[in-house]
């Protein structure tokens, strides 16, 4: 895969570096982990600044790694994102960048870029069929910076957010905590919730003092209150009630994480909680987490796999109702003995 790149080949090391991406809040929390270890190879005088858009900037201003982050406004319009980016580059310019690299690539991030005109810069590979994960870190590596890895863990600014809430909300501060995530934006990413239920009473009776969480929008509230009648105060239904970044806080005391699709998976691989992922119409060649702490089910071994449709043409799921809840929670065992947990 050849990564579009002007690699920086000077003998001193760059004195400022931009990373830039603005899609999606999954999309970015997918960089921080390759930026993190970017962070790690820099000379500690080596600014490193990140440009993202205002939707998704909570998390990455609340961990210590950049030096510097900008926001865009415009919300989720293209015509005023690249408003407020245009408005933007003056100042960016007045940073004098050494090296930038384009997480995003598109017509904003280029017109940015090329407006920046750094000694060296690289561009993200939107079509190739590798995860999104490991483009980035190929990416990273194109703009000459050394070699880059998956580093997950994080330093938040406040680490005491995430236990504060659960304990507020009936976590004792000692219960291991298990995720249930039922998020898929469409029914060919959902699993049936009842698999669900039948996986928390299986979990129960491997780890009875087990305390589940469910964290997300108000998109899932329902499910939400499903799985409350059936696990009643082994539940903590945090549906519409976090922050992404209060979300994110909490992921961290997490022990395991199940979910479907969605960008709170996406949050937990990358802070190097071990995550099973299921996928049923997704392409999980893009979309997978990544790291020995990670584990996901696809359908990529059917002929109708990967159908990326929003309902099955069949009317039943199956790429998903076939992962019975034991089978998970088998896959989800050998994930945290793998995982040494």
């Amino acid at each position: 895969m050849k990564i579009p790149s002007k690699p920086w080949t000077r003998t001193r090391p760059p004195k400022r570096v931009l990373a830039i991406r603005l899609q999606a809040m999954g999309d970015t929390m997918i960089t921080l982990p390759y930026l993190q270890a970017l962070r790690t190879t820099l000379p500690a005088d080596t600014k490193l600044d990140l440009l993202t858009r205002e939707e998704v900037d909570p998390v990455p201003r609340d961990i210590y790694l950049f030096d510097k982050i900008y926001s865009l406004g415009g919300g989720r319009h293209p015509k005023k994102i690249f408003l407020h980016a245009l408005f933007l580059i003056p100042r960016l310019w007045m940073r004098r960048y050494d090296v930038v690299i384009d997480l995003q690539n598109n017509i904003i991030t280029q017109t940015v870029r090329k407006a920046l005109r750094p000694n060296a810069w690289s561009e993200f590979d939107r079509f190739s069929p590798i995860a999104a994960g490991e483009r980035t870190r190929l990416t990273i590596e194109a703009a000459g910076l050394g070699a880059n890895r998956l580093m997950a863990s994080f330093c938040l600014k406040d680490p005491l957010k995430g236990p504060m809430l659960l304990k507020k909300n009936g976590w004792n501060g000692k219960d291991p905590l298990v995720v249930l995530n039922p998020a898929g934006v469409f029914v060919t990413r959902n699993w049936p919730l009842e698999n669900y239920i039948q996986f928390a009473s299986l979990w129960r009776r491997q780890c009875p003092d087990v305390q589940f969480v469910i964290l997300g929008t108000l998109l899932i509230a329902e499910k939400a209150a499903a799985l409350k009648v059936h696990l009643s105060e082994r539940l903590i239904n945090l549906a519409g009630r976090t922050t992404p970044l209060e979300a994110f806080a909490v992921l961290q005391q997490a022990q395991f994480v199940l979910s479907e699709d969605s960008g709170l998976m996406h949050m937990a691989w990358i802070s190097g909680v071990p995550t099973l992922a299921l996928f049923g119409g997704t392409r999980s060649d893009w979309s997978r987490p990544l790291g020995a702490h990670s584990a996901f089910l696809d359908s990529s071994d059917l002929p109708c796999g990967s159908c990326m449709q929003e309902t099955c043409r069949f009317g039943d799921v199956h790429c998903l109702t076939r992962f019975t809840p034991d089978m998970v929670f088998q896959k989800a065992l050998g994930l945290l003995r793998h995982a040494n947990v």
